[in-house]
């Protein structure tokens, strides 16, 4: 796929022509700075994260600070950061714990998602910080962009895979929800 048929499909998703993705990566860091690990299958925690990450053991650097129990990016923001910087980052050095492609991150703002068995909620947009540029190459967190990851909160927790389908859960605007689900 060239880069004007990629961004010609992002921009049909965006106007809300898709609403299902796929997961593509699911990676875990058993603490703060050390090394993501790509696993085909996770467990989703209510209100914890993704069994076995730093995130859900409360041992990751912002965890207490930000309430991110899960990050999210976009595959599509990863093969644009590749080709600005020349870095490839789809070895887990983006510090994201799930990978998506086939939605557009306005897609997901305010919204839930069912991915395999588990539900989760936007929780807020996660910019790339400078820390990416210490394990990835200098000018990474630019070539990512600052809209380039999410932070998720488990609401309904379940088993997810590699392939599994990222579903749009209809109607279901947090802004109209949050009366019912206390996050």
């Amino acid at each position: 796929m060239d880069r004007t048929d990629l961004l010609s499909g992002w921009l049909r998703r965006l106007r809300g022509g898709a609403r299902t993705g796929r997961l593509e990566a699911i990676l875990l860091a058993d603490a703060a700075g050390t090394p993501m690990r790509a696993v085909e299958v996770a467990t989703a925690c209510a209100g914890r994260g993704l069994d076995g990450d730093r995130y859900a053991a409360g041992t990751g650097w912002w965890r207490t600070t930000d309430g991110c129990q899960v990050t999210m990016i976009h595959a599509e923001h990863l093969a644009r950061a590749a080709r600005r910087s020349g870095v490839a980052v789809t070895d887990g050095r983006h510090r994201r714990n799930l990978v998506i492609s086939g939605l557009a991150g306005a897609q997901l703002r305010e919204r839930q998602v069912r991915i395999g068995e588990a539900l989760f909620s936007w929780h807020r947009v996660r910019p790339p910080c400078g820390y990416l540029d210490q394990v990835a190459g200098r000018g990474t967190a630019k070539a990512l962009g600052r809209h380039a990851g999410l932070c998720l909160k488990v609401v309904e927790g379940g088993v997810i895979r590699v392939g599994d389908e990222v579903k749009l859960v209809p109607s279901q605007r947090l802004r109209d929800s949050a009366r019912r689900i206390r996050l």
